[in-house]
């Protein structure tokens, strides 16, 4: 997908690195069927060269979560056309987490509603210390049923009875306390914290970090047997792969990695 193709999202790529905004900032930024979509193909697409993908909004915020109008016509539609467009959410949502390349969110402003659901989807999140975020749902009579399958996992049950229930805002700091955030940051220092974090992550085996994400997907709630067989393959197909062949010499011959 070029994009030239894309009404919703601006790309933009620097070497390995690409960055995708949201990019409707008349709206804040917020999601209907056209981001679903659009979203969707995106994380779906990255060309094999693509190591790092920054997922932010183009403005000052963001993302304020569904755009009003594209609520509005939820209104009109029956349940099973709302239970289509709930699983178009479902699938765009994961597409983000279960991308191979790993995703910084780069967040300022806001992250409500299926916003927050975006940063938890995200494998490293940078706000800056302004940001508000919030489950906001409930506060409209519906529920943050979709995006708690991504958000659980982040902020565990704990977190998510205070505020899945009261849909009440909080500010970047308790984000980073139930753990849908990473780094905390003054304005003018996000970019040189997104760009570090950047910069980490090239410094490792490509192929090891798409691993090791599936590693994380697979072993949390794995049965214990399971999961030690499942990584003890994993561990050993990455030991005798290319990737790793050339990471242990470069170790040895102290020199640096061809991907570094």
């Amino acid at each position: 997908m070029t994009a030239r193709a894309l009404q919703t999202l601006a790309i933009s790529t620097a070497g390995p690195v690409v960055t995708v905004a949201l990019d409707r900032p008349d709206v804040r930024n917020a999601f209907n069927e056209v981001v679903i979509d659009e979203l969707s193909r995106v994380f779906a697409s990255f060309a094999p060269e693509v190591r790092v993908v920054v997922l932010t909004g183009a403005g000052p915020l963001f993302c304020a979560g569904a755009d009003v109008q594209w609520m509005k016509q939820s209104r009109d539609c029956t349940e099973a056309e709302n239970a289509r467009d709930a699983r178009a959410m479902a699938a765009m949502l994961r597409a983000i987490d279960e991308c191979p390349k790993p995703v910084i969110g780069k967040v300022r402003g806001v992250a409500l509603g299926g916003g927050s659901g975006l940063v938890a989807c995200c494998d490293i999140v940078a706000a800056s210390e302004g940001t508000q975020f919030g489950f906001t749902e409930v506060r409209l009579g519906i529920v943050p049923a979709n995006i708690s399958t991504f958000v659980l996992p982040k902020i565990g049950a704990g977190a998510a009875r205070r505020y899945f229930l009261t849909g009440e805002r909080f500010d970047a700091a308790e984000a980073r306390r139930i753990g849908l955030v990473h780094e905390v940051v003054p304005e003018s220092a996000l970019d040189a914290t997104v760009d570090g974090l950047v910069a980490a992550l090239l410094q490792c085996g490509p192929d090891a970090v798409a691993t090791a994400k599936e590693i994380i997907r697979t072993v949390a709630g794995a049965p214990r047997d399971q999961a030690i067989d499942y990584t003890a393959r994993t561990i050993a197909r990455a030991r005798v792969s290319p990737e790793g062949q050339e990471g242990l010499g470069a170790f040895l011959e102290k020199r640096k990695p061809r991907w570094a």
